[in-house]
């Protein structure tokens, strides 16, 4: 399988599960505002959109958007518990939270990412991102996990998207249960990937306090 992705984006939530799978794969870096990969392919072959994650199957077919993917993922490997049994509820539970990391959350921060976005629109956008980041820390109180009762790959997409937050000058201090690494603590929440090197801090990048593979 072939993995493509782009430094800082939501690419890393699948990533992050083939790890935790022990899948064979290849992560391909995309250029995505030249849409080409590192070895200068026309990325939009692989995928129309020009947006990653995009996971080429080894039959030759392309799976995208991150709920199919990391559903996919979760599957090829039952044993690894990333996804509830299929006819479950908690099946249609981790669904739910996933499409909404997937539109609602994930919109939320376009304009904060996009540039030429105006001041106002900016303003807008923190607000939204607020309101979900409240919600989500209330949603979050008490549990372990952000879906169901066990690690899946829900948790890894949130944990992705909430490293976004400090990167556009939110200040995750009001957000405790949310915060992937708790402010002066070397606690590490339940629903951190189990798969993080060492080193998966990087400051100046977009994906501050979170893993990055690439």
């Amino acid at each position: 399988m072939k993995l493509f992705i782009s430094p800082g984006a939501c690419s890393l939530a699948p990533h992050i599960a083939l790890r935790e799978t022990g899948a064979d794969f290849e992560a391909v870096k995309v250029d995505l505002a030249l849409r080409k990969t590192e070895a200068g392919e026309d990325f939009l072959t692989v995928n129309p959109s020009g947006k990653v994650p995009a996971l080429t199957l080894d039959s030759g077919e392309t799976l995208t958007e991150n709920p199919a993917i990391l559903l996919y993922i979760a599957d090829q490997n039952p044993a690894s518990g990333l996804a509830p049994a299929e006819g479950s509820l908690d099946r249609y539970r981790l669904l739910s939270r996933l499409s909404f990391l997937g539109s609602e959350f994930h919109k939320a921060f376009v304009p904060l990412f996009a540039p030429g976005t105006s001041d106002e629109a900016k303003a807008a956008a923190a607000e939204s991102v607020k309101n979900h980041l409240a919600a989500l820390d209330k949603e979050l109180a008490g549990r372990d996990h952000y879906a169901g009762n066990a690690f899946s790959v829900a948790d890894i997409y949130l944990f992705v998207m909430l490293g976004w937050p400090a990167y556009v000058g939110i200040d995750m201090a009001a957000y405790p249960r949310s915060a992937p690494m708790p402010a002066r603590s070397r606690s590490v929440p339940p629903w951190v990937p189990r798969s993080r090197p060492k080193a998966w801090r990087e400051p100046d990048s977009p994906t501050s306090g979170i893993m990055r593979w690439s």
